[in-house]
């Protein structure tokens, strides 16, 4: 699914209605009913909340009374805030307006801080809040009295909903429509107060600051609902090269195995990583590229440790690599066509998880990613090997290289540092994989892909509860073991399929142990529901 900025939003609303015959009214009201059906299905209880609305005067205030009536259609009596004389309204937003009035709705206008300091207290009686305030057309900090709104919004949303008089097993929720106010559509942060929403239900795509922006996690849960925009209008505009990892982007996938199929139809994953102490990271590694789905997969690793490694998952095949007296691999792998004879054979080589940053290490690195010529995928000390000396990224022999940095490693790749990395994740994201002809993802809160090419892919799946020691390692095996069994004609499909079933895997993990106690095996063993409901996403009813 394509991602948006505000101009591009505006332009496909307009050409929604003058290209497929939408009235803009409509599409107002489609965006009210969706955000409506949205909070009956996500508050099962709804008919028993206290509902407040908060509108602007604008078309964002608009979605909002469609909401209000639509709620009101439910057996709700939802109570209406507007931040504007009622004269000031225009357009759509207005027509809505007035259907409001007509039905005796609820409705309390405000529109000066003297006022809002008398009406406030309604923030505490509300169980559900939905924000209308401001849309994507956000062009600076806000300011005055939306702003005293926003900050008391997300003050008195930390209440206690039992110390507030408020259904004392209820705490109270903040609902976004199309986005939180004060977070603007583009991946600008203008520094003013922002909605902290519980959950953003945005119309038509994604925008760009729900993604990239440094306060993109003021968005909480993000829900998508089409409202009359057809999907090819967005899915054939080549100029939109930034994409939400979602389901839709893995259909074209082979996701469901064909009868007659065998363990070398989906290739042979090398892992080449574990030293001395770091075990550990090489059986993770290989376990995730099986639960990923590879025919085969074959863990190298240092001599020392391989008897863990095998003994890690019995269907884990293994070889042995030379090492040094700390432990680590040794350049002496290169002998005699050693190391060569391990790569012999395989589908793709996924290199570095716990190989230290031992010098003979990083230089056994540097020379296994500079002489095969398969897919490579570079993580954890293998993106060390190359710190200082990245230029070597482009005289390598393979086309094909994923690199898989966290912040840190960004930064040292780049001779920057990790906050300037999370200040403009997508520009280095694209910025470095122009630079080395590369794959590159930007691991983190939502996590980056970006291709050679200056397009993008940003993922949403995952949680606090992932920050946690061995889950890069998981990631690197699913790209691996998800390499291996599509290849690389849908290669960039099968690395995004690869970071969103590893959020995934994390979501459905923490939903089991909660996300403090998760560890990275949690992943690991969420591999298999993860997949399924992807399957079940993607339209598949049997598998």
């Amino acid at each position: 699914m394509k991602i948006l900025i505000a101009a591009q939003m505006r332009e496909a609303d307009r050409l929604t209605t003058e290209r497929y015959g939408v009235p803009s009214d409509l599409l107002m009201e489609n965006a009210g009913a969706a955000i409506a059906s949205y909070l009956a299905d996500a508050y099962p209880e709804i008919n028993t909340y206290r509902v407040l609305i908060l509108c602007g005067k604008g078309n964002n205030g608009g979605d909002g009374l469609v909401v209000a009536r639509r709620l009101r259609e439910r057996g709700l009596a939802p109570s209406v805030v507007l931040f504007a004389e009622p004269s000031a309204v225009r357009g759509d937003a207005a027509t809505n307006l007035a259907r409001w009035q007509r039905g005796n709705g609820d409705l309390r206008v405000v529109t000066s801080k003297a006022e809002w300091d008398v009406a406030r207290e309604i923030l505490t009686e509300a169980d559900l809040i939905v924000d209308a305030l401001l849309g994507t057309g956000l062009t600076g900090p806000v300011e005055g009295l939306f702003a005293q709104v926003i900050e008391d919004v997300n003050t008195r949303s930390n209440v206690d909903a039992a110390h507030s008089g408020a259904h004392p097993a209820k705490r109270r929720r903040i609902v976004a429509v199309d986005m939180p106010s004060g977070l603007a559509s583009d991946a600008v942060d203008y520094g003013g107060p922002v909605i902290m929403a519980d959950a953003t239900v945005t119309l038509t795509a994604p925008k760009v600051g729900q993604m990239v922006s440094p306060r993109a996690a003021s968005v909480g849960k993000l829900v998508v609902r089409e409202i009359g925009t057809p999907p090819e209008l967005l899915d054939d505009d080549p100029h939109l090269k930034l994409h939400w990892l979602e389901p839709r982007e893995f259909r074209a996938l082979p996701l469901v195995r064909r009868a007659d199929s065998n363990k070398g139809t989906y290739g042979h994953a090398l892992i080449v990583a574990g030293s001395l102490g770091k075990s550990g990271a090489a059986v993770m590694a290989g376990r995730s590229a099986l639960r990923s789905g590879a025919g085969l997969v074959t863990v190298a690793t240092p001599l020392d440790v391989l008897p863990i490694v095998a003994a890690g998952m019995p269907e884990l095949m293994t070889a042995p690599l030379l090492s040094t007296e700390t432990g680590s691999a040794s350049m002496a792998n290169f002998d005699y066509d050693r190391f060569a004879g391990i790569v012999h054979g395989k589908t793709v080589v996924a290199i570095g998880p716990g190989l230290t940053t031992d010098v003979q290490a990083s230089q056994f690195i540097r020379t296994a990613v500079m002489g095969t010529e398969l897919p490579v995928i570079l993580d954890a000390d293998g993106l060390n090997a190359f710190d200082g000396e990245t230029d070597k990224l482009n005289a390598r022999k393979t086309q094909l290289l994923v690199i898989t940095p966290h912040p840190g490693e960004m930064a040292r790749l780049l001779g920057s540092t990790a906050a300037e990395v999370q200040k403009r994740r997508l520009d280095v994201a694209l910025e470095a994989a122009a630079r080395w002809h590369a794959y590159v993802i930007l691991k983190g809160y939502h996590t980056i892909l970006a291709l050679p090419d200056g397009r993008a892919y940003v993922n949403s799946t995952g949680n606090p509860g992932m920050a946690t020691g061995g889950t890069g390692d998981v990631l690197t095996g699913i790209l691996a073991g998800l390499t291996a069994q599509f290849g690389t004609d849908h290669w960039e499909r099968a690395l995004g399929l690869g970071i969103y079933l590893h959020g995934l895997a994390g979501d459905l993990a923490a939903a089991r142990v909660g996300e403090a106690p998760l560890v990275a095996t949690d992943l690991i063993e969420s591999l298999p529901a993860a997949y399924s409901k992807v399957l079940a996403d993607c339209g598949y009813t049997e598998y």
